[in-house]
């Protein structure tokens, strides 16, 4: 046996399995049932006397921006919007952290005066600086006990906050810590 007749033996191989494959092709039933009913593209084509073939080639002769067929895929992000958000947030939190936290040190200035108080904080402030501490309260008084209608020390202590260019944020704690008689202070980390 040699290659032509290994040929010819698959030529009538394959010539047979096709009639059989007719053979069977023709005696499957042919479904009476009603057809599905048309997409929405089909009724638009329908009503506008328009195959969907010729729909199709319409569409295939549009051209799109490739930059704009992927942006309306898969949309932009503002990185630069989100890193603000993120940023602020971040800020918003600490600032909450800072103002919630308990002072890690305290200074009582009752009783002095107005330039031994200024001298005390001085001190005060800077081996708080040298410890690395964050926030500090400073108890002043309300002036209740002061000589003269307007208190001494507590705008003395917010002028030396102002002027120290190692404090920052400043404010009041809650009542039980003394309210407007005290002032907290947050130490800047940079000094």
């Amino acid at each position: 046996m040699d290659f032509g007749d290994i040929l010819n033996q698959w030529d009538k191989m394959q010539s047979e399995e096709s009639k059989k494959e007719r053979e069977r092709k023709a005696s499957q039933q042919v479904s009476r049932k009603k057809a599905n009913a048309p997409t929405k593209e089909e009724k638009l084509a329908a009503s506008q006397k328009k195959t969907f073939e010729e729909i199709m080639a319409e569409d295939a002769q549009k051209r799109i921006n490739p930059i704009d067929l992927w942006l309306n895929r898969f949309g932009t992000t503002d990185k630069d919007a989100e890193a603000a958000e993120y940023e602020e947030r971040t800020k918003m939190e600490r600032r909450e952290f800072v103002r919630t936290m308990r002072p890690e040190a305290r200074i009582d200035l009752h009783g002095l005066t107005r330039d031994e108080a200024w001298s005390r904080l001085e001190s005060f402030v800077s081996d708080c600086v040298r410890r690395n501490l964050k926030k500090i309260l400073i108890v002043h008084g309300k002036g209740n006990h002061s000589h003269g209608p307007d208190p001494v020390l507590g705008p003395m202590v917010r002028t030396f906050i102002e002027q120290n260019p190692n404090l920052g944020t400043s404010g009041h704690p809650e009542h039980a810590l003394g309210g407007t008689g005290a002032t907290w202070v947050v130490i800047k980390a940079n000094a």
